[in-house]
């Protein structure tokens, strides 16, 4: 009796899962308006958060520029062609190389890049959050 009442559950079940899931009861794009407002025809450009322009602004002027500057980084991952040269007021010339186009994101060259920049950033123990959590009473010693 028990193993009768479970099949026709599950036959029930099954039988209103796929009938609901074979109606077609969806709108064409054209006639819902909440899709049109977000499909690549109709759509506004949001402007970016506080901390997306915050981690664009990091990105683009302390993460780019120093790991360009690490040797290794350059010959691994970079290219020379295409590249720009900058020269500075007071004479120097720098070459910026430019990230090579044809090759896949791996997570080596993630983990080379972040060493690279943390060689050029070293952390300060005496600015560290480690420091402030540590010297809070309940949390550190």
């Amino acid at each position: 009796m028990k193993h009768l009442l479970i099949k026709t559950t599950l036959t029930l079940l099954s039988s209103s899962l796929i009938i609901g899931c074979s109606s077609n009861t969806s709108v064409a794009p054209s006639q819902n308006s909440a899709l049109n407002s977000i499909s690549k025809s109709n759509a506004k450009k949001k402007n970016d958060g506080f901390m997306q322009k915050a981690m664009d602004n990091w990105f683009n002027n302390d993460w780019t520029p120093t790991i360009s500057k690490d040797k290794n980084i350059q010959k691994k991952y970079m290219r020379k062609d295409g590249s720009t040269k900058v020269v500075y007021k007071d004479g120097r010339e720098e070459v910026h190389y430019v990230e090579k186009d044809d090759k896949p994101f791996t997570l080596q060259e993630y983990v080379d890049k972040a060493a690279a920049y943390r060689k050029a950033h070293p952390n300060d123990y005496e600015h560290s959050n480690v420091k402030k959590l540590e010297s809070m009473p309940i949390i550190g010693k």
